[in-house]
């Protein structure tokens, strides 16, 4: 496939905001954000199509047998999928796509996608974690306790990441426009890279 846009791969912990981070992304700078599919439950206020695709567990293995899923994994005992036709057609209309998964499907993604850009969002602390984990006042206290656990299995991950950002509180679009500068110094970048490559061969033209 001719991919033209930025796949940019946003992961952090449990808790850590990365769905409002990721809205916050869209509203300002236009990036196209994919849904990803999931087995979980709806949390209160959460619609089908909006924040996921909830799907029962034979629904998303039948995907998987489709070969619909750029990447899919298990978190907490439930499945999360990112859709593949969504992210194709965006990338190849030259439109960012933000994948908000986590870090099972983000090594995967960039395998997929060696251009993809892989950016690590963590609080300031673990205790500012867990207190915004408890906050959410929707989480039973073992689900918490298996969130953190995980956090540690992720925290193995974390330097497979080109880029990690600090999700401050009160700082989300401090955070917003971080991540922004990365996806926009890195085109930057990789542009410069291209125009020299050219230019050189140009020039070595001469001496073949």
């Amino acid at each position: 496939m001719d991919k033209k846009g930025n796949l940019i791969v946003l992961s952090g912990f449990s808790g850590v905001g990365k769905g409002k981070v990721s809205k916050m992304l869209v509203e300002k700078y236009d990036y196209a954000l994919s849904v990803s599919a999931t087995t979980r439950s709806p949390r209160e206020g959460e619609v089908h199509g909006r924040e996921y695709y909830f799907l029962d567990k034979e629904e998303f293995l039948a995907s998987v047998e489709k070969d619909g899923f750029i990447e899919y994994a298990t978190y907490v005992d439930n499945y999360y999928g990112t859709p593949r036709a969504y992210v194709e057609e965006k990338l190849s209309r030259d439109q960012s796509v933000i994948l908000e998964i986590e870090v099972q499907g983000a090594l995967s993604v960039k395998k997929q996608y060696p251009d993809a850009i892989l950016i690590f969002i963590t609080a300031p602390s673990v205790e500012e974690l867990k207190d915004r984990l408890t906050g959410r006042g929707t989480e039973a206290e073992d689900v918490i306790r298996a969130r953190l656990q995980t956090a540690v299995r992720e925290s193995g991950y974390i330097d497979q990441y080109e880029y990690i950002v600090c999700n401050e509180n009160g700082k989300v679009e401090e955070c917003v426009d971080q991540i922004h500068h990365i996806v926009e110094s890195r085109n930057m970048l990789v542009s410069n890279q291209k125009n020299f490559i050219h230019v050189l061969k140009e020039e070595l033209t001469d001496y073949r």
